[in-house]
């Protein structure tokens, strides 16, 4: 049998050339759960918006890996001893870190998995592997749910400065064309460092942090929180809502075996057993995106326009405003609405509704960003700063929505 050549290198349109580090990584990449990030976009519906936001799961996971590959170099460099099993645990946690992303990424959580977020998904995904892999990601999900004594290998995965945020602001930023979020993940990662087993940036970084917390703001109003993109991820969510509830009364909705389980079953995380785990992992875009096209020609009021509103980008009106949107308004569009379709209160809910957004670019908590300067003192990046914006960023705004349809369903 012809040996397979596991030391890969990839080409990446931000950073270059990837290598894989080993056979077990590449085994892993290789595995049908992790392909299937291919078909899971990045940014869920935000090509509404941006035409080029059309990069999935699978770039960005790569992506982080590659920068965990330097930051393990930085940190050798300078001393911080990790050893051969702390650094492929640290490459396999950052590479799973969102391995347990459902179609449209956050879609999924608010409608057809019952408070399962995805991270407890990427854990359940990484417990299976690990039976597969004979006990080689251990230490990884040790590392990825906290509970290794070495805290800053958490924090290289999931902290306010992390490799998850160092790639996916860059690499978002590359591919919608919003030159404001293009960080320099190179320098902050070349200044990194450990101090009482705590991650930390040596000052004369300080200035490339700042700039990664104003492009995090940016792009969280920008990007992120775009309106069209916030009322297409709504509409979505209400897709699968509506096609859940009809499905519970027994209409029959054409839609491939894995998602009519999820559609047909209420599933929480004590349900999530192996066998929901691989339904699970079978699913993707294509799925909802073919249910989506099939079920604009339903019979169903809500569900048929709900579908045809996405695939035709025929969206819902957004007002975005600075206080809450009062009851009254939201039931004037919901009576109208009402009466000219002979609808209920409950089927005009679904295209009449509010909500709110937040946008913190930091956050003053136990995981604050430690700047680290020459004489050994750690201080916080805010009091570190010289730039009042931080302390403004460090402060939640929160802006109120309303979605209500445009002249005619």
């Amino acid at each position: 049998m012809r040996k397979i050549n596991k030391l890969k290198i990839l080409n990446d349109p931000i950073y270059g050339f990837i290598t894989i580090p080993n056979s077990t990584i590449f085994d892993l990449i290789e595995h049908k759960y992790f392909q299937r990030l291919r078909r899971i976009s990045q940014m869920g519906l935000s090509y509404l918006v941006y035409p080029g936001a059309h990069h999935t799961r699978f770039h960005h996971a790569i992506g982080c890996m590659h920068l965990m590959q330097k930051a393990v170099q930085v940190l050798r460099f300078k001393g911080i001893k990790i050893s051969k099993e702390e650094e492929e645990a640290l490459y396999i946690a950052i590479l799973l870190h969102d391995i347990g992303h459902g179609p449209f990424s956050h879609a999924m959580e608010h409608s057809i998995v019952n408070g399962v977020s995805h991270e407890e998904i990427s854990v359940l995904f990484m417990q299976k592997l690990n039976e597969e892999f004979n006990g080689d990601l251990t230490l990884a999900i040790k590392i990825f749910k906290g509970d290794y004594h070495r805290k800053f290998m958490l924090q290289l995965i999931s902290s306010q400065i992390d490799m998850d945020r160092a790639d996916y602001l860059k690499r978002d930023s590359f591919y919608t064309g919003v030159s404001e979020g293009n960080i320099n993940s190179e320098r902050i990662i070349t200044m990194l460092n450990v101090k009482d087993n705590e991650l930390v940036i040596e000052h004369k970084g300080i200035y490339s942090v700042e700039k990664f917390l104003v492009a995090r703001r940016l792009m969280y109003w920008q990007v992120y929180l775009h309106k069209t993109s916030l009322v297409a991820e709504q509409l979505v969510i209400r897709v699968l809502k509506r096609a859940k509830e009809l499905s519970r009364q027994g209409v029959k909705l054409e839609a491939s075996k894995p998602l009519q389980f999820f559609l047909k079953n209420e599933i929480t995380l004590n349900e999530f057993d192996d066998n929901c785990l691989d339904t699970f992992a079978k699913l993707d875009d294509y799925d909802i995106i073919s249910a989506m096209k099939s079920w604009q020609h339903h019979e169903d009021f809500v569900l048929s326009n709900l579908c045809e509103m996405i695939i035709d980008r025929q969206l819902l009106k957004v007002k975005i405003k600075k206080k809450p949107i009062k009851e009254d308004i939201l039931f004037i569009h919901i009576k109208s609405l009402m009466d000219k379709y002979n609808i209920t209160e409950d089927e005009a809910k679904y295209f009449v509704f509010k909500g709110e957004i937040s946008n913190q670019a930091y956050t003053r908590s136990k995981q604050n960003i430690k700047i680290l300067y020459k004489s050994g003192k750690v201080d916080d990046v805010v009091k570190a700063s010289d730039q009042l914006n931080l302390k403004a960023l460090s402060k939640k705004v929160t802006k109120h929505y309303i979605c209500y349809p445009k002249q005619k369903l």
